[in-house]
C-alpha cells in the first residue's frame, strides 16, 4: 500500500511503514496553517500534515492500517481537529474513517478531480463556522406545565400517586405516553420560537435529533464570525425569558457537520 521504504532498525518498524495508509480529515485553503503540536488519531497519534494542490490541502495524519479505527478516542480526535482547524479558517469535513493509500493518492483521487467545487464550498464558508444551541427542560417546571394543561394527565397524577407500580401500571403507562407526547409538541413549538427569535443570526439551521428525552432544542446553526457576539447576546435574552424552565448553551466553533461534509 504505498512505496517501499528502506529503513534501519527491526523487521516490525520495517512492517509498521510498509502498513501505513493516509487518513484524510476534510479540506482546506492551500495556505492554511497546522500547529507543530497537533496531533491526530491514532495510537501514537500520527502527525498532521497539509497535502497541497492548486488552491485546496487536505488535512491529513498517517494511519496503520492494521490497527482498527472506531475507539472513542479516535472520534474525539477527528472532531478536536476539525474543530481546531474551524477556528483558523473554513473546512470541509470529511466523515469519520476516510482512508487513502498514500499521498499521491490523497491529489489523484480527490485533490485534483474535485478541485474546482471544493474550492466553491469553500469560498462559500469562509468567515462562518457552526454553532449548536442545546435547551434541556427542567423537569419539574415542564411537568408541572403538562399536569395543568391535561386534565386526563392530572387524573391519573392523582390516581396512581401512594399506589404500588403493579397495581396501577396501565396508568403509569398511559401517563408516561401522555408526558412524552407533550414533551415532544413542546419542542417542536419551542425550537421553532428558539429559531425565530435568533433570526438575523445566522445563515443557515439545521434541526439535530433530541439527545436526551427532556430536551427542549438541538439545532446547529452556519454563523458569521463577525456575529457570534450578537449571537450569545440574542440567546442570553432568550434564555432569560426561559428562566427556571429551559437551560440553554451555545457550542462552538466547530467545523459545518450539518452544512456540508465532503464525500472521500
Amino acid at each position: 500500500m504505498g512505496r517501499s521504504t528502506n529503513v534501519s532498525g527491526s523487521g516490525q518498524a520495517t512492517q509498521e511503514i510498509q502498513n501505513l495508509a493516509t487518513y484524510v480529515y476534510g479540506i482546506v485553503p492551500a495556505e492554511t496553517e497546522v500547529s507543530r503540536d497537533q496531533k491526530g488519531l491514532g495510537e501514537p497519534p500520527g502527525e498532521v500534515r497539509l497535502v497541497k494542490h492548486g488552491e485546496i490541502a487536505a488535512v491529513v495524519s498517517g494511519v496503520n492500517v492494521d490497527k482498527p479505527l472506531g475507539r472513542p478516542d479516535d472520534l474525539l480526535a477527528h472532531e478536536e481537529l476539525l474543530d481546531s482547524m474551524a477556528a483558523k479558517g473554513p473546512v470541509l469535513p470529511f466523515r469519520f474513517g476516510a482512508v487513502l493509500s498514500d499521498t499521491g493518492a490523497v491529489v489523484d483521487e480527490l485533490l485534483a478531480p474535485h478541485h474546482d467545487d471544493f474550492v466553491a464550498a469553500l469560498d462559500e464558508l469562509a468567515g462562518s463556522a457552526q454553532y449548536v444551541v442545546k435547551g434541556r427542560y427542567a423537569e419539574g417546571s415542564v411537568l408541572t406545565e403538562i399536569l395543568a394543561e391535561s386534565p386526563e394527565a392530572a387524573g391519573l397524577r392523582d390516581a396512581i400517586r401512594g399506589t404500588s407500580e403493579d397495581a396501577t401500571r396501565n396508568e403509569r403507562i398511559r401517563l408516561g405516553e401522555i408526558i412524552t407526547a407533550s414533551v415532544e409538541a413542546k419542542r417542536d413549538m419551542d425550537t421553532r420560537l428558539l429559531l425565530d427569535g435568533l433570526s438575523g443570526y445566522y445563515l443557515q439551521a439545521s434541526l439535530r435529533e433530541p439527545s436526551h428525552e427532556w430536551d427542549a432544542a438541538h439545532v446547529a446553526l452556519l454563523v458569521k464570525s463577525d456575529q457570534r457576539k450578537d449571537l450569545e447576546q440574542a440567546l442570553k435574552e432568550f434564555g432569560e425569558r426561559w428562566e427556571g424552565r429551559v437551560e440553554l448553551r451555545l457550542i462552538g466553533p466547530m467545523a459545518p457537520y450539518d452544512f456540508v461534509v465532503a464525500q472521500s
